[in-house]
Formats: C-alpha cells, structure tokens, sequence
C-alpha cells in the first residue's frame, strides 16, 4: 500500500426515502478512479460517518472494497469518541477487507497528549489494520501535537497522518514527520499544493468528490516539483473551494455531486439540504466552469 497524491474523502449518497444509495456510491467510485484518484476513504467526516447505522457502514465499506478490487487503497473511517469503541470498528474494517483505517481524534473528551498515544498504539497493537492518524482540531477540539505524532510514528503499524491544521507552523512541522513507511497528508484543500511542496506526500480531499481530474493535476505537479503548474492548478480551483465554505461540510458538496448528476443532494439530520439562493448559484457556476476536466458530460 502505498498512500500519495490524490485521496478522495469520498461523500456518502443517500437516496430519496434516505436509504444508501448503492448505485450512485458505484458511480462515484468509478468517476473517482477514472479521474486518476489515487486513492478512497470511505466513511470519514465527508461520508456522514456519525449518521450511519453499523450495519449501513458495513454495507457501505464492503461495497467500496468490492468496487475497487484493489486498484487504489480503500482507507475505512473508523474514529469514535471511545478506545474500546474505535478498536471495533478498526477490527471490523479489517475483516471487510479494508486497507487501513483513518482514525481521527477522539472528539469531545479532549484526551490528553499521553491519553492520544496511548489510544493510538491500542488500535495499533490489537486493530489488525495499518492506521492513520487524523487530526482535525476545527471538528474535534483536540490537537495530536507534532511531537505526539512523531513518537506513534515509530510503531510499524502506524503508516501515515492526516493533517488538517493549514498554518505554516503546523503544516512545516507535520511535513517534517515523513519518513520511510509513514506518509504525511494534508486534510486542508485550499492549502494543499502548499503542503506538497513542503513536503507532505499527498492531500485527503474533499474538492475531489466533484474534480478528481482537477486535485490529480495539481498534486502532480505538486509533488513533481513543478511549482508554477501547481499554483495555476490552485488558482483555477478557488472559486469552487471558496463556494463549498457557504455550508458545513458535506452539504455543499453534495449539492455539487447532484448538479454533476453523481448523486442526490440529500443529507441526513441534524444536517440539511444547501437550499436554493445565492450560495448553490455560485456553487454550481464554479463547477460548471471546471466541469469539463471533472469528466462529467
């Protein structure tokens, strides 16, 4: 398993009466894997994790390994607020056949730094899967602290993390964490390209469910060292970053995925629709204008 270049935080469909929908989750996997993603994770904060039912998440995540057929690594979602409960379902993505999981930071407890370590090197020892950390502190109100990260990197079976704080400070300092058999992502779309070219390997993004062509070209440059390319490539997607920030994360973007005709604008309580006005107007006129690259007729 290799985790580099562009990684898709893939969006979990919901049909009209609010069940999954299994058959635009296929297409977007395959617009995915088309456009030259690298690889999916399935489940995560943009896939309305916490609005799954367990057996609805395993359905999903059984699905997604069975559609990728070991094309791209299939990262499966699997943080909660408990050890014991994240372990689960770390155990439970391995059985599934995932290939890691990305586990954010436990939310809401606000864990200490000691508490952080010895959380992550459970789910290491005893998960049967490779692990990813995730921190998200805007989401969580935990921060894994570089330093906390570069000591769970040694353990041979934590493999990568994903980065979310954008600052400079934090962006250098987690770029610093890579290492032969841990790989450092960003979690930040607006400031990827940036990440890259200080060294981060590659991006988990959002932006991807609607442009995955558009986030391949830019992490290939990016990690190509072609920084010209990558700043024009930034540069042609800020509008639609930009649009997306009008609504929580993912309900913008599901929006985007139904003007893409990839799947419905449906979301699940307490989150709702991006209702029609001024916002979806914007939103759709920035993807309109990328969607040819996006490879959606």
């Amino acid at each position: 398993m290799q985790l580099t270049g562009s990684i898709c935080a893939l969006a979990t469909p919901f049909a009209a009466d609010g069940a999954l929908d299994l058959e635009a989750f296929a297409r977007l996997i395959d617009h995915q894997l088309a456009g030259g993603t690298q690889g999916l994770v399935v489940a995560g904060s943009t896939g309305e994790a916490h609005m799954l039912e367990s057996g609805e998440w395993e359905r999903l995540l059984a699905f997604a390994v069975s559609r990728v057929a070991g094309r791209v690594p299939v990262l499966a979602g699997a943080g909660a607020a408990a050890t014991a409960e994240t372990l689960r379902n770390v155990q439970r993505a391995c059985a599934l056949g995932a290939d890691a999981a990305l586990v954010v930071t436990p939310y809401y407890v606000r864990p200490t730094q000691d508490g952080l370590l010895r959380h992550f090197t459970v789910l290491a020892d005893r998960g049967g899967l490779p692990i990813v950390l995730y921190n998200v502190p805007s989401r969580t109100g935990c921060d894994l602290l570089p330093e906390t990260a570069a000591r769970l990197a040694q353990h041979p079976a934590i493999v990568g993390l994903k980065e979310a704080r954008a600052d400079e400070a934090r962006i250098a300092a987690a770029a610093r964490l890579v290492q032969p058999g841990f790989a450092v992502l960003s979690g930040d779309d607006a400031s990827a390209h940036r990440a890259m070219r200080a060294g981060m390997q590659g991006v988990i993004s959002v932006v991807n469910n609607l442009v995955p062509r558009r986030m391949r070209r830019l992490c290939d440059a990016a990690l190509g060292g072609d920084a010209g390319a990558a700043e024009r490539e930034a540069a042609q997607l800020d509008s639609l970053l930009r649009a997306l920030e009008c609504a929580p994360n993912p309900i913008a973007v599901k929006a985007g995925l139904a003007a893409l005709g990839l799947a419905g604008a449906g979301v699940r309580l307490p989150l709702t629709e991006l209702t029609a006005g001024e916002a979806r107007t914007r939103l759709e006129t920035s993807l309109a204008a990328l969607a040819p690259a996006a490879g959606v007729a």
